[in-house]
């Protein structure tokens, strides 16, 4: 018998009517010419939450018993699982308290308020969703509270199976392809358990950022590791470790698993907003940017990319851009040595700058007693095919410049 049986995922829709909206299955026509295919966007950042959490953190808490629910409690998330737990504990009238990374965006922590009323407790700890879980779990240890994990739960993973519940429910004809993006993994889990029964054909791909591939690296080892390092850019996927469970259902189901750069994420977030003015985040984001890898695969075929969330920060609009810029090789920093004599910029910019060229970021402090200062200076192109004119031309003219895009640590330190 399945470790998650589809009878459970099932009933776990039923128990949800009503709580968590049926998001629309969408054709999208913009991917669908791009890539030559039917592209259907499952739409959960439409969820009163805005992201597809409600379903796994309702299911569990909603099957507590009163002793458990009169205790109390507690959660770890980066965002989206606490939404959909403050959420709950409104709707069940349960007192809850949620221990959040103090790099999460202050727009989810606003809407966890909102949500959850007077009935929850926000505590910021921990500068990753690891390390806000290891105090919420040691606090639980202490309260005897119950702990709603955001995916190593059967009862949460099949909550979010319900997903899987509604795709094949709403699309008529074979699904030939379903991209999923996976942060734990429960929401994948979900869906893999529920589509081997009753659509086996229909090729899942696991979609992880750059920054923590976390699945990708228990299935190179064989077994769930915890990275090291991740980058908490994609906040609602970044996790260091998958569950044990998520792990073995996702490697047993999975037709592949594919990670994809933080930049093209963001210029997907760009596009789905230019285009379709659909607002995502970047976990929301995720299943949409590995259609690339998949561009001669899916050629008039049937696909699904789930959108996971749509709680995105205005504030954070600037870097998104930013890290697009970088990723599309429109964007380059340079530190170059500048003669500390009148009319050098000037001739820079003559010499220098393409038609389509342009200063982005300048920065410089003229030294006294040198020859030479060094500026920061930022240069966006119009094309990524510039860039070579560009170094040729500094080349050319003698700059001494050191490039610094490829240099995280130096990047970092300077922007």
């Amino acid at each position: 018998m399945s470790k998650i049986p589809i009878e459970n995922i099932i009933q776990a829709s039923y128990r949800l009517k009503g709580i968590a909206e049926k998001t629309p299955l969408q054709r999208n026509l913009n991917l669908s010419d791009e890539y030559e295919a039917n592209i259907y966007l499952k739409r959960e950042d439409l969820q009163i939450v805005r992201s597809y959490k409600i379903r796994g953190a309702y299911n569990l808490m909603s099957q507590l018993s009163k002793k458990e629910r009169k205790r109390g409690v507690v959660c770890a998330s980066a965002g989206n699982h606490a939404q959909g737990f403050a959420y709950s504990c409104y709707l069940l009238d349960i007192d809850g308290e949620i221990y959040m990374p103090t790099t999460t965006p202050a727009q989810k922590i606003d809407q966890c308020k909102r949500l959850g009323k007077k009935k929850v407790k926000i505590i910021l700890t921990g500068d990753t969703f690891d390390a806000a879980k290891e105090e919420a779990i040691k606090y639980c240890e202490a309260s005897k509270k119950v702990f709603v994990p955001p995916f190593e739960h059967p009862l949460v993973m099949e909550g979010q199976g319900t997903v899987g519940v509604e795709i094949l429910n709403q699309f008529k004809g074979q699904l030939d392809y379903l991209f999923v993006p996976i942060g734990g993994g429960g929401l994948c889990a979900g869906i893999v358990a529920y589509f081997q029964k009753l659509s086996p054909k229909t090729k899942i791909i696991g979609v992880e950022p750059a920054g923590a591939p976390a699945m990708l690296r228990a299935k190179e080892a064989g077994e769930v590791v915890k990275l090291a390092e991740i980058d908490t850019f994609v906040d609602g996927a970044a996790v260091k470790q998958v569950g044990e469970l998520t792990f073995e259902i996702c490697i047993q189901g999975l037709y592949d698993l594919v990670v994809v750069p933080e930049g093209k994420i963001c210029t997907f977030i760009l596009q789905m907003y230019n285009k379709d003015a659909i607002v995502v985040e970047p976990a929301g984001a995720l299943a949409i940017a590995a259609l690339d890898r998949y561009r001669k695969e899916i050629k008039g075929k049937n696909v699904v990319c789930i959108v996971s969330g749509g709680n995105n920060d205005i504030e954070r609009m600037p870097d998104i851009r930013e890290r697009s810029l970088i990723f599309e090789g429109l964007k380059h920093y340079f530190i170059i040595q500048f003669p500390q004599r009148a009319g050098a910029l000037r001739e820079f910019l003559d010499n220098i700058l393409g038609a389509d060229d342009d200063i982005a970021y300048f920065e410089y402090s003229k030294k006294n007693n040198r020859t030479k200062g060094p500026a920061l200076v930022g240069i966006e192109l119009k094309n990524k095919a510039d860039y070579e004119g560009l170094i040729r031309r500094m080349d050319k003219h003698g700059v001494q410049y050191t490039s610094i895009n490829k240099d995280r640590n130096l990047f970092n330190f300077l922007l």
